[in-house]
Order: structure tokens, then sequence, then C-alpha cells
């Protein structure tokens, strides 16, 4: 067996320095907008800049619940998300049935909604905003999360993730008497969590970051996301730059604290495909 040198391990401890510097530098300007949000507005624009705040002030955020209506947002922005979270659990059934039943047709129908996933999401807005329209939903919150609560991409990977669970277990758990549905609760959910941990942190952060799809269906301010919320900011508050990072590091934290909550189940996804 090869052993190292002196000089692989001075190699080595240079690319880790290096690689520590580059993530220093990357996580600067991420590290000046979380802190810049707790600035005066002079102080954001004083020159030289600086990185930690002379005086910690919660201004701009009381200026965002305030006078910008972001408690509004917010609240549709959780509703939203909470429908994405309903849709993880009919994509997680979809991909189960597809994963585990034999029915006629299933390979047709499997195929088809793979299909989908080459149509642009562009092409489909006028159709369903018009599927909408003829159901009274535009302008509302339902209409705004309805047609993004199944996805053919989520389908996908569950159904490929259910696929390796045995049928001998699926067996053994019939013929202790558990239904179909109490099957995919209690064993096939279970199971997959490493993959609903995935799809979880990509429903949630679709929910959050939703901005297009809530401007066409809603006329209504009141039913405007955060993301909307964000941009009508900088155009209305377009020189204050305090303002601007406290909106901002609003969006951006929650999206990082689901991942840190939700990356053991993520590392552990590639460890078992890394097994298989």
């Amino acid at each position: 067996m090869k052993t190292k040198t002196s000089g692989d391990k001075t190699l080595q401890w240079l690319f880790g320095i290096l690689l520590g510097v580059l993530g220093l530098l990357m996580l600067l300007p991420f590290v000046w907008m979380i802190l810049s949000s707790f600035k005066t507005e002079s102080e954001v624009a004083q020159i030289p800049p600086t990185l930690w705040p002379q005086q910690f002030t919660l201004n701009n955020f009381r200026e965002l619940f305030e006078n910008m209506q972001f408690g509004i947002y917010l609240r549709n922005t959780l509703i939203i998300v909470v429908f994405s979270f309903l849709g993880l659990f009919l994509n997680a059934l979809a991909g189960f049935a597809f994963a585990k039943y034999q029915f006629k047709g299933r390979d047709g129908l499997f195929y088809l909604v793979l299909a989908t996933m080459m149509i642009p999401g562009q092409v489909t807005m006028i159709p369903v905003y018009l599927i909408l329209n003829m159901m009274s939903l535009t302008n509302t919150l339902v209409g705004i999360a309805l047609p993004s609560m199944v996805g053919a991409f989520a389908i996908f990977l569950f159904r490929q993730f259910m696929s390796t669970i045995p049928d001998e277990l699926l067996e053994a758990t019939r013929l202790d008497g558990a239904g179909e549905f109490r099957i995919f609760l209690q064993i096939a959910l279970p199971i997959s969590k490493s993959i609903l941990a995935v799809q979880g942190i990509l429903a949630f952060i679709a929910g959050w970051n939703s901005f297009l799809w809530p401007i066409i269906i809603a006329n209504d301010e009141k039913l405007y996301t955060l993301s909307v919320g964000l941009q009508l900011l900088k155009g209305q508050y377009a020189g204050n730059f305090a303002l601007q990072m406290a909106g901002s590091a609003f969006m951006v934290v929650p999206i990082i604290i689901i991942f840190i909550i939700f990356q053991k189940h993520i590392i552990e996804n590639y460890s078992i495909s890394g097994m298989k």
C-alpha cells in the first residue's frame, strides 16, 4: 500500500487552505447582506463600507411588516408552502402506485407523465389559467397553489426510490392484515424518508420563491407572495438599500435553515444510493 509522502500532505493542506479561503470569499456577500439588514440606511451607504453594524436596529424589519404588508405576503407564502407539502404526499402516493402495483397501461401512463417534463412551464401557463378561470379559481390562493402541487419530476423520483423496496416486505405486511393505504403510510413512507427530505426541500423552495405564477393569477395585492413583495420593495424603495437587505435576508434565511435541518437526510440518501 502506497504511503503518503510529506509532499502529498503539504499539497493537501494547501488545497484545503485555498478551498477554505474561496469558501469564505463566497460567504462574504451573504454575511454582509445579513448584517446590513440590521444597519441604518446611512451606515449601509457609507464609504468605506462596514461589515459589522455600528448600532444594531430592527427598524428595517419593522418597516417591512408595518408599511410594506410583508405580514400578508408571509401568510400567503406559508399557505402555498403548506399546499406544496400536501402535494408532496400526493407525489409519493403516485410514485408508490407506479412502483409497486401492476395495472393495465401503467408503463404507458408513466411515460406520459415523464413526457410532461419536456414541456416548459411557460407553455402551459395560459391553458392552466383558462382552466382555473372556468373553475372560478383565479385571484385566489387555491388557484395559485393548485397547479404546482403535483409534478412529474417528484413522481419520477419517488417511483425510482420506492421500486427498491422489497416486495416480500409488503407481502408480509399484507399477510398481517394491513391495508394498502396503511402499507404506504407505515412501510413505504418511513423507508423513503431520505427522498422525502430532498423533495421537501425542493417543495419548500418552490413554494417560498413562487413569483411568476402569483403575478399572473392574482389581481389583488393581498394575494401576493414574498417574492412579489420583494420585487415591489425594489421598485418603491430603490434607494433604500438597508430595507432591501432586510427583505432579501428575510427571503433567504428560512431556506438555509430548512436545508440545515434536512441535510442529514440528504447525505443519508446519497449514502444509500452509493451502496446499491
